[in-house]
């Protein structure tokens, strides 16, 4: 599909995707404060920015499959940083809340459309090596923008924080530069991309990628971004400031196998790395929910991490490897809102487990649901095939 992006301008795309939760959750406390705000709207602040990906993000990917990507991206790349600067400037909480529900219509394109470029310009072995590093950037990512926006934050208030937020329209220009209009020849009817999207939708292969999609994000927003916080301030008495540093541990294991999938495709195959993965999770999730001291639970950590970093870009891989060109936005798309659809039910569930079970009973049982994705692997029409081996992209390309 005509020249090739640079690199650098996909994995900055990723970056700026997620932006939207990151910058604002150390500012919180600040903001909640400014506003007198009870400290329970917080949730709600934080949710404003990503419940709008549910539907958008299909849509985005149908629009990017219909009218290409460099006017679909282009756009989300505006829309997030217009309505980002509105933010860092709400005069109340009600209008900051409008400003990152419009916020989330334009990020819930990025981090999809960032892969379907790599996989409209890559292939094979090397569009897997990306794929993995893209995901790479983004657990860097998820790890290192807290740290810079609690700082800022502390340092000259969130305002600041919140206006790293325009980088979007900066972004949004070099997107009409560095990418080629790309259009289809002829626009298909509406039915017939509909259609044909859902045929490659209802393939049992792909129709378990989402499944198992959804059910990681249950058990990364669920199990450990609720549940874990909570296991180490009531069974291990840990502070704020510890409780954040095991928080960050599964970044590190997350960050080396996803910056590594090119090899590690190279020698696994799809089956392999699905039912490795769901014994990973099973593993990690036993031992943080039996642990008796801190080192178990940093074991339990990275094992996590591993896993995770392993098996989502391997999904997204594979999505796109059963997805013509003409569908690879909308399937991807798809993907996506079933991973938030997970991204939303994981909390709640474990709202409601932990209403009735201890936190280390909670992750015992909670393990089951990696143990469906064990099955997924085992019992799935997945490919038994190894990737080639990638080649390195020419300097040009980076």
């Amino acid at each position: 599909m005509g020249r090739r992006p640079p690199l650098v301008f996909i994995f900055t795309v990723t970056l700026t995707g997620i932006l939207n939760n990151t910058l604002i959750s150390p500012a919180l406390p600040d903001i909640l404060d400014e506003f007198a705000t009870p400290s329970p709207r917080a949730g709600t602040l934080v949710a404003a920015g990503s419940v709008a990906g549910i539907i958008v993000a299909p849509l985005v990917g149908f629009l990017a499959d219909r009218y290409g990507r460099r006017v679909v991206l282009s756009s989300c790349l505006a829309i997030f940083g217009l309505f980002g600067g509105g933010a860092a400037l709400a005069p109340s909480f009600d209008f900051l809340l409008v400003m990152r529900l419009l916020q989330g219509v334009g990020s819930a394109g990025l981090v999809n459309l960032a892969v379907v470029l790599i996989g409209d310009h890559w292939s094979g072995g090397t569009r897997t090596k990306l794929v993995g590093r893209n995901a790479s950037v983004l657990t860097v990512g998820l790890a290192a923008l807290p740290l810079i926006s609690g700082a800022v934050t502390e340092t000259f208030g969130w305002r600041y924080a919140l206006a790293v937020y325009t980088v979007g329209l900066v972004m949004a220009a070099v997107s009409w530069i560095v990418l080629d209009a790309g259009r289809p020849e002829t626009i298909p009817r509406l039915k017939d991309q509909v259609s044909g999207v859902g045929d490659v939708v209802r393939q049992p292969a792909v129709a378990l990628l989402l499944l198992a999609g959804f059910l990681v994000f249950v058990m990364i927003f669920g199990l450990f971004l609720t549940v874990f916080p909570v296991h180490l301030a009531e069974q291990f008495g840990l502070e704020a400031g510890t409780r954040g540093i095991l928080i960050a541990v599964p970044a590190v294991g997350s960050t080396v196998m996803a910056f590594n999938l090119g090899r590690i495709r190279a020698v696994l195959s799809t089956r392999a790395v699905v039912v490795l993965a769901g014994l990973g999770f099973v593993a990690a999730f036993l031992t943080i929910g039996l642990a008796a001291g801190i080192a178990f639970l940093v074991a339990g950590a990275i094992l996590y991490g591993a896993s995770q970093g392993t098996l989502i870009p391997s999904l997204q891989d594979e999505a796109m490897e059963a997805s013509p060109s003409e569908h690879r936005g909308a399937v991807l798309a798809v993907w996506v809102s079933a991973a938030r659809m997970g991204q939303t039910a994981g909390p709640l569930i474990a709202g409601i487990a932990l209403s009735v079970m201890s936190t280390g009973t909670v992750f015992m049982v909670g393990s089951s649901v990696a143990g469906l994705i064990f099955l997924i692997g085992l019992l799935g029409p997945f490919s038994a095939v190894r990737r080639d081996r990638p080649t390195e992209p020419r300097p040009s390309q980076l």
